[in-house]
């Protein structure tokens, strides 16, 4: 009987310092996550990723990287540029929250009050949304996910190898807890 090779998904876009991380540079282990701020799944993982952190505040890091799909969420790429403009103000990981937290509230002009709820300037980034000011730095997530086997959202890196199992609190610290150990 012949079985079909199988191979693992690697990272292949180094962590590098334009990425978005949260928890120390030095930890152990480090989860990248390829999403969709529109995508019900990656809004359910989200919070399990956030306990994962606060549980092993010393032990892993999480990097987001954007993966919009947009022939399915329409409003996930605006989303994305979004996030980019509160980073570029440092402010990335509180308007990341603020879009899983609302994501039935994603079109333009939900998206303007979540800007102004967290004290950006509503005008200027809806003019940088609009000339597409972010795409690029969108698209390189988007192509390096491609490049790293990425078909859907979310997707999850543990130290560089694709995470294969489940995106609940006790696959994610068994992972993060293999990851470490090993």
């Amino acid at each position: 009987m012949i079985t079909p090779l199988q191979v693992t998904a690697r990272l292949r876009v180094p962590v590098d310092d334009t990425d978005h991380v949260r928890g120390p540079t030095d930890a152990p282990v480090t989860v990248v996550q390829y999403g969709d701020f529109q995508c019900r799944y990656c809004g359910a993982t989200h919070q399990n990723l956030a306990e994962m952190l606060r549980q092993r505040a010393d032990v892993v890091r999480l990097v987001y990287r954007h993966f919009p799909i947009a022939n399915v969420h329409p409003y996930a790429e605006a989303a994305a540029e979004v996030a980019e403009a509160a980073g570029r103000r440092g402010r990335f990981w509180a308007m990341h929250d603020w879009l899983f937290e609302h994501q039935d509230q994603l079109d333009p002009v939900h998206l303007s009050l979540g800007v102004e709820q967290l004290g950006l300037p509503p005008d200027e980034i809806g003019a940088e949304v609009e000339r597409q000011a972010y795409a690029d730095r969108v698209r390189r997530d988007f192509v390096g996910g491609i490049r790293s086997g990425v078909n859907g959202t979310p997707t999850l890196f543990v130290n560089d190898v694709c995470h294969e199992g489940g995106y609940d609190l006790p696959e994610l610290l068994t992972a993060v807890d293999a990851a470490a150990s090993g």
